[in-house]
């Protein structure tokens, strides 16, 4: 089962202190790029201007804690990396608990989580812990210990083009910028990765692929500020790549105009991976497709999740993990949802018949000689499947309309061209 080597691999990168900047995003690029070779890594300095953005300095924690009245050390940030507020302004010396409070932030409703909470673009320190360590806090002074750099640097992603027959292109993306959450972060780059390779394996591709791995929000639009003009020229399919590891749901947001051959290919998919999954709308977005699908851009962005993210209780919190949340069962099940995805892409064609009428097919051995009641489903929708071969109608909209899934007609379509039936038009 993939989904276990996947897991493995999420493993491998869980332990990295990961945000939009820094050595975490460029050693997770570096692990990617131990599978994925041809993966090549870019580097944009602080202070670039991307569309109406400005990329940030660098951030580097070298260390951060709290120090309690009775000489105990909480909040340590080599613990658990949630602990210090992402981007933290350096700070050090003693305050009062009344002062503390407003730099700690917990979720009461889950009294055992540590919140992931992020300040990228406003200056400021603070810490995360659980409520129910919160609440063993009393009066006293703290020492505040947050030991971070700022600093004009890189902002880093990786990008990875695999050439098919066709200068179209899939679009493929997935973010690297969260620290030690598990769907959220962990499950897209790592099912990503393991697509990348199968794609690269290929003997042959209808179509160009070009990947990335990049900060979420702030890498998007960077990367699209160098690039969007050709995707737009090129790019006529792709997913974002975000919450694929859990077993809990499948979930389907669409594109911004709905109507895109990603919305229908994922459509098609999840409803006969599981007739169940969760459709939202495109109000419900809140991932990299904001920037793929914005006015002006409009790429073909769909994405096929497991549990959206926003839509389950670990999500951004020290529960989301690879124990209870994400298993090497639910990657398996994100990974096979979007590889039937793209198989899909590459096989979608039009067929036109090359007989006129129906075809004779008891002299090709591929109808029953003997006249009965009872033909079979297989041959059934053979017939159907030529009587629908004009040239105008593709693969997926044939599927649709025998209410089948496509993967249940490349057989039936492949021995067909090979008897002259059929010709793909």
């Amino acid at each position: 089962m993939i989904g276990k080597e996947i897991h493995n691999f999420a493993l491998d990168l869980w332990k990295i202190n990961r945000s939009i900047t820094g050595e975490g995003v460029r050693e997770t690029l570096s692990l990617i790029k131990e599978h994925l070779p041809n993966l090549k890594v870019h580097s944009v300095k602080s202070g670039t201007k991307v569309f109406d953005w400005e990329l940030p300095q660098e951030w580097k924690v070298n260390k951060a804690y709290i120090i309690t009245p009775d000489g105990k050390k909480i909040c340590d940030y080599s613990e658990n990396n949630l602990h210090l507020i992402g981007y933290s302004t350096p700070f050090n010396g003693y305050v009062s608990f009344e002062e503390l409070k407003n730099h700690l932030h917990t979720l009461p409703k889950q009294p055992k989580a540590i919140p992931y909470i992020t300040s990228y673009y406003k200056p400021r320190w603070g810490f995360s812990i659980s409520t129910e360590e919160y609440l063993k806090l009393g009066d006293g002074m703290y020492e505040v210990i947050i030991d971070t750099e700022l600093f004009d640097g890189y902002l880093n992603y990786g990008e990875l083009i695999i050439p098919g027959n066709s200068k179209k292109e899939v679009f493929l993306s997935s973010y690297i910028c969260h620290p030690s959450m598990a769907n959220n972060e962990l499950s897209g780059p790592t099912v990503l990765t393991f697509l990348s390779k199968w794609l690269e394996n290929l003997s042959f591709r209808n179509y160009t692929y070009r990947i990335v791995f990049i900060p979420e929000t702030i890498g998007s639009i960077s990367y699209l500020s160098s690039n969007y003009r050709e995707m737009k020229k090129n790019v006529f399919s792709g997913f974002n790549i975000t919450c694929v590891g859990d077993n809990r749901a499948y979930s389907f947001l669409p594109s911004r105009k709905g109507n895109t051959i990603s919305d229908f290919v994922a459509k098609h998919v999840l409803r006969w991976i599981d007739p169940n999954y969760k459709i939202y709308t495109w109000l419900d977005r809140g991932s990299d497709e904001r920037q793929y699908c914005a006015p002006g851009v409009d790429l073909p962005i769909a994405s096929i999740m497991r549990t959206k993210y926003g839509e389950y209780p670990e999500y951004h919190t020290s529960l989301d993990d690879l124990k209870k949340v994400v298993t090497p069962f639910g990657l398996n099940g994100g990974y096979w949802a979007l590889r039937r995805a793209i198989e899909v892409i590459e096989k979608n064609k039009k067929f036109k018949v090359n007989i006129l009428c129906e075809p004779q097919m008891g002299k090709r051995g591929l109808y029953p000689t003997l006249s009965t009641k009872d033909i079979n489903e297989k041959v059934n929708l053979m017939m159907d499947f030529i009587s629908l071969c004009d040239g105008e109608e593709d693969l997926l909209s044939i599927a649709e309309i025998l209410n089948v899934p496509i993967w249940n007609l490349y057989e039936l379509s492949e021995k067909l061209i090979k008897e002259n039936i059929i010709s793909e038009f």
